[in-house]
């Protein structure tokens, strides 16, 4: 067996280190985020408050926050723990790199709250594990060493972190005996004198602490590596390792405990890792995690705190894969966009907005007070910027320096969600202050200047303007002579002034509601007379007038968006979506989901942008583009095309067969952004996953779910009942947390029924909706379907 859920799939299993080698789990708390994958390689990060590294690769990753699909090599940052038996001299690693020895035992377990490694060879065991606190950059790591060779044994164990290359400026390390540990320094490297008090109270110390001293130590890279390489390095050619220093040199943590172990016998070591400022700030870490015995209350409040975003639905189905990734970690995922913000002190408008709807299912007034803030820092015209700046100091870098024109769309999309969840319509009162400036107005009078904006934002045809992108970033050079317009950015303004127009006849603004509705049927003319061609919406027309996402298209002949966004904006009507459906079936489904563009461009296209840049296959350039994939699934529940929907839902899940896991390469414990697209053009590395947990994707999967599949949705008088569950299922059961009440919902099928019966607390309900729901209670619900 390669891989198994435990605990009904709180935690996953992994039983070889290369079967899957990029496999991985991650931790976060509201400060730091580490990534880490079966063989120990790491990538963690932490806010100071832009992000910084305190274990670090080459120079790349001063400009990065994760690669999509890591390449890992020797000395890369990593977690390992060398053995060696002393009387025979042979050597071993955990969790399986740098040694790469063939392990006689491996099992990488991943939970929601803890990631731990049980290796076995050469007659010992040794187990790992690392953990987080709720609210410091630190990881505390366990490491438990077994004699299971029934005889006694010499050893020496050697916990080794490679801090890497620090800095040009200035780099050392050093044991300190007053402090418990090796201390690693640097500079970060600057140039302006700006810089120098800017970075001046960085964090630009690593710390690697023991709770127990060990018999000797090792503190340059090179010098313990010698010329064994990391595989046999030359310091556990020796009896002891040197106590060496770095000194403008390339830094490492090694630590050697010589031990004899008796038949059956254990020992235990306790280590903490992480940055700081000072050595009064290491001296505080090293008191309070080591006063912790084995970390328990730490791992307890830690746990507690991953729990309190376990989201408002449970659910029992035939599809037992599908009941465990619902039940314990798509909530996970989507606690950890919200919560964090992607940890960046400047995340993208449309990334914080879509992130923050899915708090809504989690912490709603988290969402809440995000919307808020996004809407603060509108500009004069009502447009909204491309980055969301959430502290003092913070400046809009990177991508969020480039002119996208599709952040104002999120706004009705993502309040909508908010809305059915809360009912909280109060929000639209609430005064806004520019985050600049003295300017007051209302939630709603700012989103009402944002839905102007967009209609303001077209080209004599009607069409949406795309600048240099729009929610396909690398979309860069389609519009940026000005003329460029986006056939999704179109739908997508047309669904978002229909959604607005809802909201404004709930708040009996008949005016404005008529007004944005009016757009909207302008918006979806235009889509129709312009950009329909035959079977599917094309995609643009470029600043020189040529649309494309086209049939006439060798390359990029049909992407997924325009064609989503269209049946979500009532663009299309029932003969036009048959035929968009047929060709995004023939064209972009695979056996591991949509893909967002087929074929997938093979060079350059200067009127289209740096998308075609991209290696076919992969992110935008016509990858299983997980974002996507869903808004299309989302789209088509509002269709009612149910098992289609279910289907491509599945498809975004790796497993539980072991060809499918071997494909992907992953573990069933995120959604990544993207699984490799290009499925007919390139099948050998189809489906292979990205490995980064950060994608828009699952706040969008969450609801789908939630009011789609299992049709618990609420609106302003209560809950909606308007379940499609996939015709295949019998049965199911769900819980929903909804307004403070508990719903216990079970699903069954009966022949003879024109539509679905629901029975509430032993009531046969008149209609669909559960109102006048009071808090605390528990209801008991029925529902029936047709067969």
């Amino acid at each position: 067996m390669l891989l198994q859920a435990q605990n009904n799939g709180e935690r996953f299993e992994l039983f070889s280190p290369t079967a899957m080698p990029r496999a991985a789990g991650f931790l976060w708390n509201r400060h730091m985020m580490i990534q880490v994958n079966c063989r120990g390689f790491t990538v963690a990060q932490f806010m100071q408050p832009e992000p910084a590294k305190y274990t670090y690769a080459p120079n790349l990753e001063a400009k990065t926050f994760m690669q999509p699909e890591q390449p890992y090599y020797a000395h890369h940052p990593g977690r390992f723990c060398y053995i060696k038996d002393e009387e025979t001299g042979e050597i071993f690693s955990a969790p399986y790199e740098p040694v790469r020895k063939q392990l006689d035992h491996f099992n990488f377990s991943v939970g929601k709250s803890d990631i731990r490694w049980t290796v076995e060879h050469l007659g010992i065991r040794v187990e790992m594990e690392l953990s987080l606190p709720t609210d410091a950059v630190v990881e505390l790591w366990q490491i438990k060493v077994s004699n299971i060779s029934g005889k006694p044994r010499k050893l020496s164990v050697y916990p080794y972190t490679p801090v890497g290359y620090m800095s040009w400026m200035n780099q050392s390390a050093a044991y300190r005996e007053d402090l418990g540990g090796v201390v690693a320094s640097c500079v970060t490297p600057y140039q302006k004198v700006a810089d120098y008090f800017k970075n001046k109270y960085f964090k630009d110390k690593t710390f690697f602490l023991h709770d127990r001293a060990p018999d000797a130590f090792e503190c340059a890279r090179e010098a313990f590596e010698g010329e064994g390489g990391l595989h046999n390095p030359d310091g556990l050619q020796q009896e002891t390792l040197n106590n060496g220093d770095a000194l403008y040199e390339t830094p490492a943590a090694v630590l050697q405990y010589r031990v004899q172990l008796a038949a059956g016998q254990s020992e235990s070591y306790r280590f903490l890792l992480g940055p700081a400022f000072d050595d009064a700030e290491i001296i505080s870490v090293r008191d309070r995690f080591f006063a912790d015995a084995d970390f328990a209350a730490t791992k307890a409040q830690y746990a507690a705190y991953i729990e309190a975003g376990k989201g408002v639905l449970q659910i029992e189905t035939p599809d037992q894969h599908l009941d465990q990734f619902v039940n314990h970690w798509l909530p996970r995922q989507v606690y950890y966009h919200g919560d964090v913000n992607r940890l960046t002190t400047d995340p993208q408008t449309r990334n914080y907005l879509q992130d923050n709807m899915g708090m809504t299912f989690i912490k709603p007034e988290v969402a809440r007070a995000a919307f808020l803030h996004a809407l603060s820092q509108q500009e004069h015209n009502g447009a909204i910027p491309d980055g969301i700046l959430l502290v003092e100091g913070a400046e809009l870098k990177y991508i969020n320096q480039i002119p996208h024109t599709d952040h104002c769309v999120w706004l009705p999309v993502c309040l909508r969600a908010y809305l059915d969840e809360t009912n909280d319509y109060a929000i639209f009162d609430e005064p806004v202050k520019a985050w600049q400036g003295e300017e007051t107005k209302t939630a709603f009078e700012r989103i009402s200047n944002a839905m102007r904006w967009l209609l303001s934002a077209r080209d004599e045809r009607g069409l949406s303007y795309i600048a240099q992108g729009d929610w396909c970033d690398p979309m860069n050079m389609v519009g940026y002579k000005g003329k460029g317009v986006s056939g999704w950015l179109s739908v997508a303004t047309a669904y978002a002034l229909n959604l607005w127009a809802d909201i404004c006849e709930h708040l009996q603004q008949a005016d404005l509601a008529a007004e944005f509705r009016a757009g909207a049927r302008d918006v979806n003319k235009a889509v129709n007379t312009h950009m329909w061609d035959g079977e599917w919406y094309g995609r643009g027309i470029t600043d020189d007038g040529v649309i494309f996402g086209v049939s006439k298209d060798k390359e990029g002949r049909i992407f997924l968006n325009p064609q989503s966004w269209a049946i979500l904006a009532g663009t299309a009507d029932a003969t036009k979506r048959a035929a968009m459906i047929k060709a995004i079936e023939q064209q972009l489904e695979t056996p591991y989901g949509v893909m967002m563009l087929a074929p997938a461009y093979t060079k350059m296209r200067e009127d289209v942008g740096r998308v075609t840049q991209k290696f076919p296959g992969s992110a935008e350039n016509g990858s299983v583009y997980n974002h996507a994939a869903v808004f299309y699934i989302y789209s088509l529940y509002t269709i009612q095309e149910t098992d289609r929907a279910y289907r491509l839902v599945r498809q975004m899940l790796s497993g539980p067969d072991e060809a499918d896991y071997l494909q992907r390469g992953q573990m069933p414990v995120y959604i990544p952004n993207y699984y490799r697209g290009a499925y007919y053009q390139f099948p050998r590395t189809a489906g292979r996953s990205s490995q980064l947990f950060n994608t828009g994707t699952v706040s969008w999967v969450y609801r789908s779910l939630i009011e789609g599949l299992f049709g618990l949705k609420g609106n302003s008088s209560g809950l909606l009942v308007q379940p499609q569950l996939p015709s295949a299922w019998q049965t199911a059961k769900a819980t929903r947390q909804f307004r403070g009440a508990t719903f216990e919902v079970s699903y069954s099928r009966a022949a003879g029924l024109d539509g679905p019966r629901i029975v509430v607390d032993g009531q046969t309900l008149a209609g669909n909706c559960i109102a006048n729901i009071q808090a605390g209670k528990t209801y008991k619900v029925e529902v029936t379907l047709p067969v």
